[in-house]
Parts: C-alpha cells; structure tokens; sequence
C-alpha cells in the first residue's frame, strides 16, 4: 500500500485563478502544498498548465474531467492529463443524459465501466466524483444510486473518489461509505460543513472547523488505502487562502503527522 499524501483540488481556488492563475498557483505551494488536483481552472492547453505548474513547483496527480470528452476524442483527453502527469481522473458526476431513470444510470455505469477498462489500459484510472444526489433510490431497486453504480462496474475499472463532505450531507456516514469500498477509494476528498438553520444547502468550512467526525473517519480512511486526501472546499466565508492554510495544517497534522 502506498504512503497516503495530501492534496487540494483547484477548484477551491477558481475565482482568483481566473485573474491570476500563476500567482493562485504560487500562493498554494508557499502555504505548503505541494500536489494538487487540476479542475476548474481557466481553459489553457496541457502544455501551459503543465508550464504554470512547474513554475509554481506544483505537481498535478490526478483532474476532474467530463466522461464524454472522453467518449468523442479519447487519444486527445488522454494525451492532455500525461501531459499533465495526472494518473487519476473522475467526473464530477453522471452524464446528464443517463441521471433520469434506471435504465439510463445503469446504461451509464456501462459506459463508464468501458471507458474505465480502456483508461486502465493507458496506466490511468477512472473514478467516481459524489455528491449527495447519489445517495438517492430509483423506484423499483432498493438500491442507492451510488450502490448501483458499484455494484454494476468492475473495482478494476471505476474506483470511488468519496466526497466526505457530501456524503455527509446525504445523511450517510464517511466511515462507513470509507469501509463499504476498502480497496477502492486510492483518492478522496476531505470536505468539511456544517448546516445552517432552515438552511437545505450545506454550509463548507475549513477542514477540522466543520461537523464531520475525523477521529472516525480518518482511520477508517486509512484502513481503506486512501492515497490522496485531497482537500476541497465549495464556497468560502473567510479569504479563500486562509481556508486553504487552515485546511493544509489540519491535513498535514492529522494524515502525514
């Protein structure tokens, strides 16, 4: 098994990359980051992201990607996250077109199973990216929808990037999701909120200032082999920067000791 290691996605820091992709980069690695998860950034070729990252003394090891992109042009998304020097990928999601009825998510898990089983023929590997809505039933199978999409893909083509933070929210428990797939989750995202008052939506904070429960879920999570703990926080109410060094301390203390 190999040594866990943290990460944060850059999705967390979108809105200053937008103006400012080098020196977003350059204010993550002098927080203490080292490796990130390339997502939501501006739209820039392999070789330019690559060259920022380099400049940042960053490391890209794994992205968010969209499954069709996949579907329609595979050499050149393939191509893009080597280049990159990305070995894991997932969508944010299912393909909008197989969300509505059974039959459409389970056509889904086929083709994600598919593109899994070719990815892992080029030394990549395809995960699932949660949220809650995944914790929700089809009429007709007492299944969730994320138990379908498990049980009906191979562990060797689709793994399962848990989002904790929205397996919470879903009224599921991190630990347990962690312990359901053991073997099966090489990177996770470490989300922390807490629920407002009449408020349906979940509220992110900085990692530890939240309601998960870490003194279960981390061991859970290390006994399941989680690679990457990967930070990710929606939305921010501080200076999106001090959540990010909260989150780096927090990750650092409690994963890398």
């Amino acid at each position: 098994m190999k040594k866990p290691n943290i990460a944060i996605i850059l999705y967390t820091v979108r809105e200053p990359a937008k103006q400012d992709l080098a020196g977003t980069l350059k204010r993550l690695r002098d927080i203490g980051w080292e490796y990130v998860q390339w997502s939501g950034m501006p739209p820039v070729s392999a070789e330019e992201a690559r060259a920022a990252l380099d400049e940042a003394g960053l490391r890209a090891v794994a992205g968010h990607i969209d499954a069709t992109a996949f579907e329609k042009d595979f050499e050149g998304q393939v191509a893009f996250w080597k280049a990159l020097g990305a070995a894991d990928v997932a969508p944010g999601g299912m393909m909008a077109d197989c969300k509505d009825t059974l039959e459409a998510w389970r056509n889904g898990c086929k083709r994600l199973d598919a593109l899994g089983a070719k990815l892992r023929g080029e030394g990549i590997r395809l995960s699932y990216h949660n949220h809650a809505f995944e914790f929700e039933k089809f009429e007709g199978d007492p299944r969730c929808k994320l138990n379908i999409l498990y049980e009906e893909t191979g562990p060797q083509n689709l793994y399962a990037e848990l989002d904790l933070g929205w397996v919470y929210a879903a009224g599921a428990n991190p630990a347990e999701q962690l312990r359901k797939y053991a073997g099966r989750c090489p990177v996770i995202h470490c989300k922390d909120l807490t629920r407002l008052e009449g408020q349906k939506s979940p509220h992110f904070m900085p990692l530890g200032r939240g309601v998960l429960d870490w003194d279960a879920t981390l061991p859970a999570a290390r006994k399941a082999g989680v690679e990457w703990y990967v930070y990710e926080q929606d939305s921010c109410d501080i200076d999106v920067f001090e959540c990010c060094k909260i989150s780096y301390e927090f990750l650092k203390n409690r994963v890398l000791g």
